[in-house]
């Protein structure tokens, strides 16, 4: 039997229900593509049923607020994802009048839409044959084929796309696209893989060479920096003081607290000391109601430390871009996961 048959009857033997699955709407086939890069289907999958609940047509997405967008994002991490998301959402009704482009190269055009996504809507919303390319099928074509190739280099991601694309079921691009990707979710996962159910046992090379943990091969580990942020969070009367992230960082178009980065994290006395030189503030200006223990973020790139201070001020506060919010309002403000996580330690403070 062809590796593609085998593979597509092991999917419909019994696959998770996944709403995206029942649909040939490319619009909302886009949307879990998008919210899944990088995401587990349990914490995309709520994401996803907001966003068609918000916004049940592109032409709803290209209308919203990038705040709104962003609000509604706010958690799932990477942001430029929902930035991506709205600015596509608006190339499909500027450049395609509103409807999906259907082809693959056409779907390349809009922001955020790689090889991968392409492929990935064309075969799934047209029946186009173009085989998916993701961390799943890298790792199930690796054990399997014993391909030694690093996947983080572009001879081996050549190598893999080649692969695929000779594997592909052209018949029913879709459904066997869908059950590589299963497949790898599932089954032939990156730790403690099944392969004691898996039907490809006795072809495996991996599984004969006792070299699942070893593949696939990367070539190199990606650096990770460590940043050091000293969050003050003012409290004035009513509301508290945040500010907007701008463009050349992380979480841009999210909003925070005032923020020092420094070499390292502030100790109580040395934090006073710079929010003088910054505002002028003086002790008696200004009294400190908490000071946080210390948090830690991790991103794909850089490891975050953070301490936060509650700090009660007795006069409106001017500079630094910081905009005035009142807790009335503060859900309408997104904010990054390590906020939210921080605001729901001082709850008490905020009602």
């Amino acid at each position: 039997m062809l590796f593609s048959h085998k593979l597509i009857d092991w999917y419909r033997s019994g696959h998770r229900d996944l709403p995206w699955r029942r649909t040939s709407d490319p619009y909302k086939i886009w949307l879990s593509e998008i919210i899944l890069q990088q995401t587990r289907v349990a914490q995309g999958l709520p994401y996803y049923e907001k966003f068609v609940a918000h916004y049940p047509t592109v032409a709803h997405l290209a209308a919203a607020d990038e705040q709104e967008v962003l609000r509604d994002w706010q958690g799932l991490g990477y942001y430029s994802r929902a930035r991506n998301l709205h600015h596509a959402a608006k190339q499909v009704m500027d450049m395609f009048g509103g409807v999906f482009p259907p082809d693959y190269t056409s779907l390349l055009k809009l922001k955020g839409v790689g090889v991968y996504s392409a492929a990935a809507i064309a075969s799934l919303a047209f029946n186009q044959p173009h085989a998916v390319v993701d961390g799943n099928v890298y790792r199930v074509l690796a054990r399997l084929f014993g391909i030694r190739e690093a996947i983080d280099q572009p001879a081996g991601q050549r190598l893999f796309r080649e692969k695929a694309d000779a594997l592909l079921d052209r018949e029913q691009p879709g459904t066997y696209n869908q059950a590589i990707m299963e497949f790898g979710a599932t089954l032939c996962t990156p730790q403690q893989p099944d392969c004691a159910n898996c039907p490809f046992q006795g072809d495996c090379h991996a599984f004969k060479t006792r070299e699942v943990t070893l593949l696939p091969v990367k070539a190199g580990k990606i650096k990770v920096r460590s940043r050091y942020l000293n969050y003050v969070l003012f409290q004035f009367e009513g509301g508290i003081y945040l500010k907007k992230r701008t463009a050349g960082d992380i979480w841009q178009g999210l909003y925070d607290p005032f923020c020092l980065e420094e070499p390292t994290l502030l100790e109580t006395p040395q934090l006073l000391s710079r929010l003088h030189q910054v505002f002028g503030l003086g002790s008696g200006e200004m009294s400190v109601l908490d000071e946080s223990a210390d948090f830690r973020h991790i991103l794909t790139h850089q490891r975050l430390h953070a301490r936060f201070w509650l700090v009660q001020i007795f006069h409106n506060l001017q500079g630094n871009d910081l905009i005035f919010v009142e807790h009335s309002e503060r859900d309408l403000f997104p904010v990054p996961r390590l906020i939210t996580t921080y605001f729901k330690t001082i709850a008490a403070w905020l009602d």
